[in-house]
């Protein structure tokens, strides 16, 4: 949701079946981590994600997503070779 634009825990918070402790606690840690950015206007803070912070996560996860996908046609591969024996 912030990834289209900033917004206040208690909007992010509206969108869930969660009490908004719970929203605010998850939003301090991914802020924390830099995966989200935030801004103080008046009383609200309003959060937006960090486009830089998730390039460098995608490029680490990178790799091993590559790994899993050779995994899993493979396993595919098999399971083609297995349903039509039977």
């Amino acid at each position: 949701m912030v990834a289209s634009q900033a917004m206040t825990a208690g909007a992010i918070a509206a969108n869930f079946d969660t009490a908004r402790p719970t929203i605010s606690k998850h939003l301090q840690i991914l802020a924390q981590c830099e995966l989200l950015g935030h801004e103080q206007k008046g009383r609200e803070i309003h959060y937006h994600i960090n486009p830089n912070k998730m390039k460098e996560i995608a490029d680490f996860i990178e790799p091993f997503r590559k790994l899993w996908d050779e995994r899993f046609n493979k396993l595919e591969t098999l399971m083609k070779k297995y349903k039509t024996k039977n």
